[in-house]
């Protein structure tokens, strides 16, 4: 304030009067007692204005197992099955044993790739409501549950000159040495 100059034209303002404050007189200080923390614990939300979280994800199955390189080759058709299972004609229960024991052979004689033939799927504008592509169907379950699931490493659509929508190639994983 020492530096400051007032406006020309206008008053200085008035010193401030400095008062004399009296001392309070001295006594033994009091004790207070320590604060208490209270806790406090936010109130409920009403369950219509909690926002529902979103489902997680399912996680990839088998689709991660392979390079991009195999992905490629089985889209483009490049490559050839060692050998097939064929299902039609098959019940159920019959399929599955086919199934069963075609995965056996090919792992014993150390094929790579199994086309594994089940017949196209229904269309949706069938004119049939019933079992068509019952098979099919099942086949994911069959192999997940499968003896030779561990031997699987991956299940991928076949291309068209392999039978297209109505099979499937199995990768198989390669037999372990050592």
């Amino acid at each position: 304030m020492a530096s400051v100059r007032p406006i020309e034209g206008r008053a200085k303002p008035a010193a401030p009067i400095a008062v004399p404050v009296a001392a309070p007189p001295r006594t033994a200080p009091v004790k207070s007692p320590p604060p208490k923390f209270v806790k406090i614990r936010p109130a409920p939300v009403p369950a219509a204005l909690v926002a529902a979280r979103p489902p997680a994800p399912p996680k990839p199955a088998a689709k991660a197992t392979l390079d991009g390189g195999w992905d490629k080759r089985l889209a483009r058709g490049l490559v050839s099955p060692e050998s097939s299972i064929d299902l039609h004609g098959h019940t159920l229960s019959t399929a599955h044993r086919v199934l069963d024991a075609g995965l056996a052979d090919a792992i014993t004689r150390g094929d790579r790739v199994l086309l594994l033939v089940t017949g196209k799927p229904p269309r949706a504008d069938a004119e049939r409501p019933y079992g068509r592509g019952a098979i099919r169907a099942a086949i994911g379950d069959w192999l997940a549950g499968s003896r030779h699931a561990d031997r699987i490493a991956a299940v991928r659509g076949a291309h068209p000159r392999h039978g297209g929508a109505g099979a499937l190639y199995i990768v198989l994983r390669r037999a372990r040495t050592g």
